[in-house]
């Protein structure tokens, strides 16, 4: 059974690892790095790929509140165990984007409860709550390899929704969400597509022309037009549209 005492250890050597060169780069990029010590990520899976799964480890590391300690949480805990009570803690501490999106892709689209709090999340006024629903679709995407057409299919009136969000945190993952459904394979890939194309119509008409407008409509119109942008690029038709012999 895991101890506190290995959770100080961990926490002892992440402090060892730390880089005040590193914790400056994280802080470039929006990550918040109050209480962080600078270590990268392809460290901490390293060390998570050593100690192996440890649900009792895991929460430990969260409860200490240090920024790579929860991200390691997120590589070593046992999805199986991960149960509505503990998704909705750590989500209400989620502070920064990378610790809300290890935690959601890494982890929480692993769990049976994955894609109810997606759909759930998505609807919450919290910014990094809200965030989580949409990373979370994104996640699933990639990861749920059994899921139909179908259950994708329901996710575009929550991205459709979402895409008004001005918040610069949610609007990308509702982006992201939209691009990895899109890509997952062809008549999704139509699906996200026209999805992108009603959300580009509804903020043109909310800013009453295809340019400008509120916050809002600036955001839905950022979020379909790039989202159109990969979906149609040649990298992505190629693999899911290939030309006839």
């Amino acid at each position: 059974m895991t101890t506190g005492s290995d959770a100080a250890a961990v926490l002892a050597e992440l402090a060892t690892l730390g880089s005040e060169a590193d914790r400056a780069g994280m802080a470039r990029f929006g990550i918040k790095v109050d209480d962080a010590y600078g270590v990268s990520v392809t460290q901490l899976r390293r060390i998570a790929k050593r100690l192996g799964r440890d649900h009792e480890l895991a929460l430990a590391l969260w409860r200490s509140g240090n920024h790579e300690a929860r991200l390691l949480a997120a590589f070593v805990d046992e999805p199986a165990r991960v149960d509505a009570a503990q998704m909705e803690r750590w989500a209400a501490d989620f502070d920064s984007w990378d610790v809300c999106d290890e935690v959601t892709t890494d982890l929480f689209d692993q769990t049976p409860l994955a894609w109810a709090k997606a759909a759930e999340w998505a609807t919450r006024s919290e910014e990094f709550v809200k965030r989580a629903g949409f990373a979370l679709m994104a996640g699933l995407a990639v990861h749920d390899k059994a899921a139909g057409d179908e259950a994708f299919l329901g996710l575009f009136a929550a991205i459709e929704r979402g895409a008004f969000d001005e918040r610069n945190f949610v609007r990308k993952a509702v982006n992201w969400a939209l691009r990895n459904i899109g890509k997952r394979d062809r008549v999704l890939h139509e699906a996200a597509i026209d999805c992108a194309l009603r959300i580009r119509e509804a903020a043109d008409r909310r800013a009453g022309g295809p340019r400008g407008g509120d916050p809002a409509a600036r955001a839905a119109r950022w979020v379909a037009t790039d989202a159109l942008r990969e979906l149609r690029s040649a990298k992505v038709t190629a693999r899911l549209l290939p030309s006839a012999p």
